[in-house]
């Protein structure tokens, strides 16, 4: 059974899965940001157990192949680097689970950062779409609308 679950789990099948797989989780945030589901399921460690294991399975199925993870650390050395790196696949898979477990927490800790100034829900759809798309632009466009809820600017929070 093992083997036929690692069989199915091809990098093509786990991104699919964790494209779709957050999305229940933006969702929640979006339209139900201040809801007992969104605090239990979605600003929790719930997410991020599940795309750990996922993480963790695709650095499973990597060292299975052989792959050369010591290579990695030549994204520091320029762009030709970076982009040869981005070449694989699996480091792709890597990136890309990284990428969408960091604009989650973000997400997440912009609705438990909103309710502490009260922030309009439907004004806050629009940081955490742009969160959900670009993430760090929606990063600025929310402290921008938390600034005139806050009704002061503090780089220190």
């Amino acid at each position: 059974m093992i083997e036929q679950i690692f069989t199915y789990f091809t990098i093509e099948t786990l991104y699919m899965w964790i494209n779709l797989g957050v999305l229940p989780f933006w969702l929640i945030l979006i339209f139900f940001p201040q809801s007992y589901l969104s605090r239990f399921f979605v600003t929790s460690i719930f997410p991020f157990i599940l795309l750990s294991g996922i993480y963790i399975f695709i650095l499973y199925k990597s060292f299975l192949i052989g792959y050369d993870f010591s290579g990695n650390f030549n994204l520091y050395l320029g762009l030709n680097e970076l982009s040869r790196l981005f070449e694989d696949s699996l480091y792709l898979m890597i990136f890309w689970t990284h990428f969408i477990s960091i604009n989650l927490f973000v997400g997440g800790w912009i609705v438990k950062d909103s309710q502490k100034f009260s922030i309009n829900k439907i004004l806050l759809a629009i940081p955490l779409i742009i969160t959900y798309l670009i993430g760090p632009l929606g990063i600025f466009v929310y402290w921008i609308i938390r600034i005139f809820y806050a009704k002061r600017i503090n780089l220190y929070e």
